[in-house]
């Protein structure tokens, strides 16, 4: 485990990293980001020699991403926009760990300097931001359980953030079908069918006709407005 004094000593040398380079530079060179990157690599071959993928996800939340906690602070608080592969990384893993929170506190910084992600994920950012909170949500409705991981504010949020990006209708179709099964589960029909429609106009194939019909069958029952048709 490491010390305050190492801890605080990794936070300013990602901060004062992160400052050293503007968007639309690079970071390479800089001595914290490229002691990262190292981890970095050693992280993954580590996550590729594990065949479980629940074991990949285990072992994630609870020994990998705590040792790049003070990494990513300090590269928030003093970054200028410059590329840095090891922050996007760690968003992906955080959504993949269930810390939505924290995977959109780097989204919205990643976003808003038009950082790219790592050639291995072969995806814009911003699709990938969108897939990946939509997965985690319809991944838990389909199990199942009151609690869902993925907050309505947290999947409202990620669609204002890529709101203007160019992305596959299918992959925003599965973010408005996220987004309508978390109005539903929160009470808000009217919502609920906005998204879901939406969805289904975005990708015919997106699988919500049943929860429409659905939708509004019970909507028209108790007297409900059930919008557009």
């Amino acid at each position: 485990m490491k010390s305050p004094a190492q801890r605080h000593y990794e936070r300013v040398s990602a901060e004062e990293a992160a400052a050293s380079a503007a968007p639309g530079e690079s970071l390479a060179g800089a001595s914290a980001y490229e002691l990262m990157l190292a981890k970095l690599a050693t992280d993954r071959r580590r996550l590729k020699s594990i065949a479980s993928i629940e074991r990949k996800i285990a072992v994630k939340r609870a020994e990998l991403l705590p040792e790049y906690v003070d990494y990513v602070a300090g590269a928030l608080a003093g970054g200028r926009g410059a590329q840095d592969d090891v922050l996007t990384t760690v968003m992906i893993w955080r959504v993949d760990a269930g810390d939505y929170a924290g995977a959109l506190d780097i989204a919205r910084y990643a976003l808003a300097h038009r950082m790219t992600l790592p050639d291995q994920y072969d995806r814009p950012l911003a699709t990938a931001i969108a897939e990946e909170f939509a997965e985690a949500a319809l991944s838990a409705f389909k199990k199942g359980g009151a609690d869902i991981g993925v907050t309505a504010a947290q999947l409202v949020e990620v669609a204002q953030l890529t709101e203007s990006a160019d992305m596959h209708d299918q992959v925003r179709a599965k973010l408005h079908k996220a987004l309508g099964y978390t109005a539903e589960h929160g009470g808000d029909t009217p919502a609920a069918l906005d998204h879901l429609r939406r969805a289904l106009e975005l990708d015919s194939r997106v699988g919500v006709k049943q929860d429409i019909a659905r939708l509004e069958k019970a909507s028209i029952a108790t007297g409900g407005d059930v919008g557009r048709t």
